[in-house]
């Protein structure tokens, strides 16, 4: 059928085909489907979801539409796992936990995206890191898990293509916060490079792509559906994106933060426990460890023993960065020329952050997107941001320090920073890290 009568159906809340919707993915793909038509599409989509029967057909198609990842001549010594984030600021997760899996016994080939919207992207931050090849070919990217343990990598051209395509155009048409959609692309990235098993962590709260818990939680529900109806166990962790995951929001300086988890220079309480709890869940589903007490002490010894850390300085060197990175960050990471505190109005304990207006405020700043084709300033972002139940007062505890590219800039986002933050009298509820998890369909 003509593509434009396939996307007039869907507008009229129609269902497709799965052959019809694998025409449409197709056409994505090979770019006989306009721009203007996946945004109508994408449009429809989000007006009129779509059947989990259609759910299931559009991952499947999406991950057909390029290359698929076989492990089963790279004579692994242990199962192939990965972890996904719905997206939040602050959130790099990725960089602690990948290198703590293989330091666990997993193999990690990580195909991560850019940021989209006001989340930040863990290809940006990586792509801090001097010399760093996020789009390395799938023969390099065997080469590295086999060698390594682990490799957090972009998508390359032959692999899931339509999602490479529809992920941009999603960004720039406003449909970004649609579970069909969202599922789709996360589980045809996954299931393309071959997983044995994945968890995924769906965030909620202000920050998040979907702030609602009973929004979160379809979306957790889908994409455990979605995979284990590909064949791949998965389980989905809701964890608390109510504030800043961590002390920084931007790019070099999240991976300074991860560098300093990794090696136990500073750490964070709430960043530590959701990488910990997805940890132990991801090492049982693939069956490295029984139970998930057990589970998240391995991953604290590889944590505490320095394994992991050696793991990511060894990635980071396989995959073109400089040797000794955990050693001297700071000499190869970029800092921005500005930086200004950003002080509260007045003294008082943060009892709200709108943290979606955070990550615009780094998006604003040059750390992330307003066009898909946007360059991206790695050096700017937030560091010292303030945590819920903190107390800050003017000449004591900021509310964050900016990092900017010129003077103009910094206190624009100061005052923008300042005004996502509500310092009271009280801390009011504090939701935990963790705040629940979907393991069976």
């Amino acid at each position: 059928m003509l593509t434009a009568e396939l996307i007039r159906r869907k507008r009229d809340g129609g269902e497709l085909s799965a052959e019809e919707i694998t025409q449409l993915v197709s056409g994505i793909a090979d770019g006989s489907v306009t721009d203007a038509q996946v945004g109508a599409l994408a449009m429809a989509i989000v007006w009129r979801g779509m059947s989990p029967a259609e759910r299931v057909a559009l991952t499947g198609a999406m991950t057909r539409s390029g290359d698929v990842l076989d492990w089963g001549s790279a004579g692994l010594s242990g199962p192939v796992l990965d972890k996904h984030s719905t997206g939040g600021v602050g959130d790099k997760v990725s960089l602690i936990l990948a290198p703590i899996l293989a330091a666990c016994g997993a193999f990690v080939p990580m195909i991560s995206g850019r940021g989209l919207g006001h989340t930040g992207g863990t290809l940006d931050k990586l792509e801090s890191i001097r010399g760093y090849d996020v789009t390395p070919s799938n023969d390099r990217l065997r080469e590295v898990v086999a060698r390594v343990g682990c490799a957090i990598v972009g998508q390359t051209a032959r692999l899931a293509p339509a999602d490479r395509r529809l992920y941009a155009i999603r960004d720039a048409t406003g449909t970004v916060e649609s579970i069909p959609l969202i599922v789709g692309s996360i589980l045809s990235k996954k299931l393309a490079a071959g997983l044995d098993a994945l968890v995924m962590d769906v965030k909620v709260g202000s920050g998040a792509m979907l702030p609602e818990l009973d929004r979160a939680r379809e979306l957790a529900r889908a994409i455990v559906e979605v995979a284990v109806g590909n064949g791949m166990p998965t389980v989905a962790l809701l964890t608390d994106m109510n504030q800043v995951l961590g002390r920084t929001a931007g790019n070099a300086v999240e991976v300074r933060e991860s560098i300093d988890h990794l090696t136990g220079a500073a750490r964070d309480e709430r960043l530590l426990e959701v990488t910990l709890a997805l940890c132990a869940e991801l090492l049982v589903v693939g069956g490295l460890y029984d139970d998930v007490d057990d589970a998240r002490r391995g991953a604290v010894r590889a944590l505490e023993s320095g394994a992991a850390a050696e793991r990511f300085d060894a990635m980071a060197a396989e995959l073109g960065g400089p040797a000794g990175l955990i050693e001297d960050p700071d000499r190869h990471l970029p800092r921005a020329p500005v930086t200004a505190l950003v002080e509260p109005t007045d003294a008082g304990i943060v009892s709200a952050i709108d943290v979606r207006a955070v990550g615009i405020a780094v998006v604003s700043l040059g750390g992330g997107r307003a066009r898909e084709h946007d360059p991206v300033d790695h050096a700017v972002g937030l560091t010292e941001v303030a945590a819920l139940g903190e107390r800050v007062e003017p000449g004591g505890r900021p509310l964050a320090r900016v990092h900017a590219r010129d003077q103009e800039s910094a206190p624009r986002a100061a005052d923008s920073v300042r005004a996502a933050f509500t310092v009271g009298d009280s801390p009011g509820a504090i939701p935990r890290p963790v705040i629940e998890a979907q393991r069976t369909v």
